[in-house]
């Protein structure tokens, strides 16, 4: 088709949003209708010539060249997407239809610009992930990685970085970060630029910032009912400033939810410490104790080990509270419970049954090994307290009971334990 027949057709196909694209046998624009412009960023009269190629997204060539083979070949495209590099540095994700005129000795191609279709549904898939995540990750660091991972999926990025926000401390606490090799060099920038961005509600970059420029990062603020808890904070790959404000304003989509699903799991880890630890020593309580104790115990049963109860008792702990006071005792309480975990093992368990009670499980020990770790807790607690000015000496009482000899229920295993632990404590 020469360049009248072409033209003749223009009034019509300029008409169209989509772009009426013409290549040759070597790939090269040889006609573009005005629709072009909208989509590539070129004016029609700048892209004749090009090698089509040269425009599409690295990451998507050797692709399209396979589909380029198939459509030479005779096969006929309707459904073809991929992403080229529009003339600002933008990328567009297009559908083509496509095919091949052997008689002419060209291929003509329909392009549609798709890129707001494909951004909207990877922003809803984004939230639902989000919002799953919530619900399904186990802990924070799980969801902190959960989440880098969908931000992953949308953005191209170097360096991932959560910051939390304490308005009324004015702390902040950066509580993730992935790629930050480089991080200890810029914790205390990031730590303030969190703080800037929580502060005032706004993202990063804004014009009125640049004296407080951190040039490469992008950051949104974390956004929750009870306000704002911190800042999301990306250091992209783009140096095109046009695809960074795509990608910070991708980043305010989500961060609401982003703000939401943290502050829920956080809600949850408290109930899951009320519920599960002594408020005041941070060890294990009775039920939390209860649940280790039936695990290990199933799994001694089940692979016939040995294990060990410990029943410990602080002696004069009663004249000590009385004498220096409440607050004094519970000072005693918690440098009891972090010695007693400083004599354990990390697969041992330490909880503080009520008042100056306390029980240990040494999982998987010999029997004969448990008087070891029994002498290792009286130094340890024979150590003079620091009370503010006064360092006051304790001693306790401490009751064994080992697994299968002494019993084979949590019940006969805490009891003889019980007993032993006031033997002990009767015999001075």
């Amino acid at each position: 088709m020469d360049k009248a027949g072409f033209d003749s057709l223009s009034r019509y196909i300029d008409m169209l949003l989509d772009a009426i694209c013409v290549v040759d046998n070597e790939g090269h624009f040889v006609y573009v209708s005005a629709g072009g412009e909208r989509i590539f960023g070129y004016k029609p009269e700048e892209m004749i010539g090009l090698q089509m190629l040269d425009m599409v997204h690295p990451d998507d060539r050797e692709r399209t060249l396979q589909t380029v083979a198939e459509i030479m070949s005779g096969v006929a495209k309707v459904d073809f997407e991929n992403r080229y590099i529009r003339k600002d540095g933008r990328v567009v994700n297009l559908l083509w239809s496509a095919r091949w005129s052997p008689d002419d000795g060209i291929r003509i191609a329909v392009a549609r610009d798709i890129t707001q279709l494909k951004q909207t549904e990877a922003r809803q898939s984004a939230l639902i992930s989000i919002s799953e995540a919530a619900h399904t990750e186990q802990s924070l660091t799980d969801l902190y990685k959960r989440i880098h991972d969908i931000i992953a999926g949308l953005i191209s990025m170097q360096q991932f970085v959560i910051g939390l926000f304490d308005e009324k401390s004015a702390v902040t606490e950066l509580v993730y970060h992935c790629g930050a090799s480089e991080l200890k060099n810029q914790e205390k920038v990031l730590e303030t630029l969190c703080s800037q961005v929580a502060r005032r509600g706004e993202s990063w970059p804004k014009s009125d910032w640049e004296k407080n420029a951190v040039l490469d990062w992008l950051a949104v603020p974390l956004k929750s009912q009870d306000g704002i808890v911190g800042a999301l904070m990306v250091k992209t790959d783009s140096d095109n400033k046009a695809e960074n404000v795509d990608e910070r304003e991708l980043l305010e989509f989500v961060s609401t939810q982003i703000a939401a699903a943290i502050m829920r799991r956080k809600m949850l880890e408290s109930l899951h410490q009320l519920a599960m630890f002594d408020q005041l020593t941070g060890l294990p309580n009775r039920r939390l104790f209860h649940d280790r104790f039936q695990q290990v115990l199933a799994r001694a049963k089940r692979n016939q080990e040995c294990f060990a109860v410990l029943y410990l008792d602080l002696d004069k702990f009663k004249q000590a509270n009385d004498h220096f006071g409440h607050e004094a005792g519970d000072r005693i309480l918690r440098q009891t419970a972090q010695r007693l975990n400083s004599c354990l093992r990390d697969t041992d368990t330490v909880a503080r049954m009520g008042g100056d009670e306390f029980v240990m499980i040494l999982d998987r020990i010999d029997p004969k090994d448990v008087q070891e770790v029994v002498d290792k807790i009286r130094v340890e607690l024979s150590l003079p307290y620091q009370l503010d000015d006064t360092m006051l000496s304790m001693a306790a009482s401490i009751g064994v009971a080992c697994f299968p000899e002494h019993g084979e229920t949590q019940m006969a295993l805490l009891q003889q334990a019980d007993n032993d632990m006031y033997r002990v404590k009767r015999s001075g």
